[in-house]
C-alpha cells in the first residue's frame, strides 16, 4: 500500500508540474501577445471592450494551478492502479491500426464535449453554482488564465472525464497527449478575450458546428447558456445557446473588417 502510494503521489507531482508548465505555456503566450505586447493592436478584436483586473489574473492562476495537481491525480490514480490493467490503455501501437489513433482521438472529444455540457448544467443549479462554479464565473471578462480556473470539487469533475473515457474507448498515450494538449488549447482560445475566428468562418458549415471564443465569453458575461465546449450540437439540442449569439459574432467581425472606429477607454476596469 505504501509503495502505491508513493507511485500515485510521485506520478501526481510529475503530471502536475508538466501540466502547470503547459498552462504556462498555452496560455501564456496567448495572453503575452494580446494582453501585454500587442494590446493596440489586437484592440479591434476584443469581445468586452474593457480591461480585466489584474487581482483577476492572479486568482485565475492561483486555482488554475491546484486544477492541474487534481487533474494529474486522477490520471496518475488511472495509470498507477489496477484501473489501468482493467482499462481499455494500450501501449503496443500494433494492437490497433495507426488509423485508430486518430478516430479514438474524434470519439475522445465527442465524448468530452458530451461530458461538459451535462457537468456544465449540473454546475449551473443554483446551489451547486453559488458553492462550487462561482469561482469561475467571478472572471466575468475572461482572459487566457481562466481557461483552468475551477474550484476544486470543478476540478474533480472535470478531470475524472478520462476514468469512463479508459473504459470506453481504447486510447494509447500518444492519443491521450493529443487529446489533453486539445483540452488546454480549446480552453484558452474559448476564455481568450478576442475573436480570432477569420471572416470566412461565418459563411461556412463550421460555423454550425463548432464553438467560438465569442460563443463562451457570451456565457461569462450572462452567466448562463452556451454551455458546450467544443461543438455548438448540445446547446442547439437543448435550447441553451444564447439568442444573441449569432448577433454578437456579426457585430465582432463587422467592427474588424470595418476599421470601426473605437471610441472607448482601454483602460476601464471589468
Amino acid at each position: 500500500m505504501n509503495e502505491l502510494l508513493y507511485e500515485v503521489g510521485k506520478v501526481t507531482f510529475l503530471l502536475g508540474i508538466l501540466n502547470n508548465l503547459r498552462y504556462f505555456l498555452v496560455a501564456g503566450i496567448p495572453f503575452l501577445v494580446f494582453y501585454i505586447f500587442y494590446t493596440k493592436k489586437f484592440q479591434i478584436l476584443k469581445i468586452q471592450l474593457k480591461e480585466a483586473r489584474k487581482s483577476d489574473f492572479l486568482r485565475e492562476i492561483k486555482y488554475s494551478l491546484l486544477s492541474g495537481f487534481i487533474t494529474a491525480f486522477i490520471v496518475a490514480f488511472l495509470l498507477r492502479t489496477s484501473l489501468k490493467n482493467n482499462s481499455l490503455i494500450y501501449s503496443d501501437l500494433n494492437e490497433y491500426p495507426i488509423y485508430w489513433l486518430f478516430i479514438s482521438y474524434a470519439l475522445a472529444i465527442l465524448f468530452h464535449d458530451t461530458w461538459f455540457y451535462w457537468l456544465h448544467r449540473l454546475f449551473h443549479i443554483p446551489w451547486i453554482y453559488k458553492h462550487v462554479h462561482n469561482v469561475h464565473h467571478l472572471s466575468v471578462n475572461p482572459s487566457p488564465w481562466t481557461s483552468f480556473s475551477f474550484h476544486f470539487f470543478e476540478a474533480i469533475g472535470e478531470g475524472l472525464v478520462i476514468i469512463p473515457l479508459a473504459f470506453l474507448v481504447p486510447l494509447h498515450p500518444y492519443t491521450l497527449i493529443f487529446f489533453g494538449f486539445t483540452i488546454f488549447a480549446i480552453n484558452v482560445y474559448g476564455h481568450l478575450g478576442y475573436e480570432i475566428a477569420p471572416k470566412w468562418f461565418r459563411q461556412s458549415f463550421l460555423f454550425e458546428l463548432i464553438n467560438t471564443s465569442v460563443h463562451h465569453n457570451l456565457h461569462h458575461s450572462k452567466f448562463k447558456g452556451n454551455y458546450g465546449l467544443y461543438f455548438r450540437i448540445w446547446d442547439r439540442l437543448m435550447g441553451t445557446e444564447n439568442k444573441e449569439y449569432v448577433e454578437e459574432f456579426e457585430r465582432i467581425q463587422a467592427r474588424r473588417h470595418t476599421n470601426e472606429y473605437l471610441d472607448i477607454n482601454i483602460n476601464n476596469k471589468a
